[in-house]
């Protein structure tokens, strides 16, 4: 049997490739499953909730393995998988979903029923997500393959896209949500709260959908310069804490039709405050600037528990929401995890077609599995790139 390695989190700030167990047709409960696959990783992401964790931030247990980025080949599977084949290249959504609930039925994989005891959803490598393990490896389980699992046509020119259909696991499908949530259209001006990778992907989601202008907010000076090197109009929160003003100064008018929040839980202020942590700051400021009887896409993650946090009632996940002016402006506020599969196999056609060149937009950088904790540092630092781990140099080429 092959062995296997995968990124392990330590505890706060410290994250470790070690050896772990090659997997098996398992689920967490120690339930033989013959619905899943288990695949070779072509390539799986660094995600800013991955760094939630890392930070401390969440009640993420030590060991974990972590990755829910994933892409890779079939490289066995149980006898009930019906429409997969050994050797084919796949996406893998993040959520975890049985495809039999309600939830599933409907479309909402971010809140499968099913796979998670705890709550409803599940995902790999993450905390309170029902213990499937992460995909920050070499080899990784997925189970319910034949729903969960988006077949690439073409197995060389997807290897040769690789950088960019690896998105397809999170964060693309992640920003186009958070655009569709928001309502941008043809002619919308769309504000954009973060410049990360999250950030850059809504940006980009929201150029396909049709916008007329996108602008993405953030106090990253390196962050901001490459979102305008890759077309987006920045606003440097640095500047001023009235975002209206920002808005102000590139529309001629202080708000916008769409805002979508990239940000989540770990928000810092604007302007004078900049620096320092006010979790329910991006969600207000979206409020100020977005239209009477606009919407709000939040993909961005909001927690139950911040123990990391300094505010008390952000600990808990309670947040000093200005909720009376949302609602006196008729706004519309869309949560929740993005069901992948509601949009994955369109986007992967937007790729494969040269619509969507991604890759470029959040600045992929391929890195090797061994060097996963250097990309987590780089990353918590703020850098302007979006790290792939390559476990077995399939990226190379």
């Amino acid at each position: 049997m092959a062995g296997n390695r995968g990124v392990v989190y330590l505890g706060p700030g410290k994250v470790e490739v070690q050896s772990i167990d090659y997997p098996k047709l398992v689920n967490p409960k120690g339930k033989t499953i013959e619905h899943g696959v288990i695949l070779k990783v072509a390539a799986s992401n660094i995600c800013g909730s991955d760094q939630h964790m890392v930070r401390g931030r969440t009640t993420a247990p030590k060991g974990l393995v972590l990755g829910h980025e994933i892409t890779g080949e079939v490289v066995e599977k149980g006898k009930d998988v019906e429409f997969l084949s050994v050797g084919d290249l796949v996406s893998v959504p993040f959520n975890v979903a049985c495809g039999r609930c309600r939830s599933c039925r409907e479309q909402l994989t971010g809140v499968c029923l099913n796979v998670n005891p705890a709550r409803a959803g599940g995902a790999y490598g993450y905390v309170d997500m029902g213990g499937w393990v992460g995909g920050q490896a070499e080899y990784v389980l997925v189970p319910y393959a034949d729903f969960n699992l988006l077949k690439f046509p073409d197995k060389a020119q997807a290897m040769a896209k690789m950088r960019d259909l690896t998105m397809l696991s999170d964060i693309l499908p992640t920003g186009f949500h958070g655009a569709v949530s928001a309502g941008v259209g043809v002619g919308s001006t769309v504000y954009i709260a973060g410049a990360g990778p999250v950030g850059l992907a809504a940006a980009a989601s929201a150029r396909i959908l049709g916008a007329a202008v996108v602008l993405i907010g953030d106090v990253n000076k390196e962050r901001l310069q490459h979102a305008k090197s890759v077309g987006f109009e920045p606003i440097d929160l640095s500047k001023s804490d009235k975002l209206e003003e920002l808005i102000e100064a590139v529309l001629g008018v202080p708000e916008v039709d769409a805002a979508v929040d990239a940000v989540g839980f770990e928000a810092h202020g604007h302007g004078a405050q900049a620096g320092m942590e006010a979790p329910a700051t991006v969600l207000n400021a979206l409020m100020t600037i977005t239209r009477a009887g606009g919407r709000l896409g939040i993909p961005g993650l909001y927690v139950t528990e911040d123990p990391g946090s300094k505010d008390k009632a952000a600990q808990h996940g309670n947040l000093s929401l200005r909720l009376g002016l949302g609602w006196a402006k008729s706004h519309s506020l869309y949560t929740g995890q993005t069901p992948v599969l509601r949009y994955n196999r369109q986007l992967m056609q937007a790729i494969l077609h040269d619509r969507l060149p991604i890759s470029k937009i959040v600045n992929a950088t391929v890195t090797p599995l061994a060097e996963a904790p250097r990309g987590y540092q780089e990353f918590d630092k703020g850098a302007a790139k979006k790290f792939v781990l390559d476990p077995h140099g399939m990226l190379k080429a």
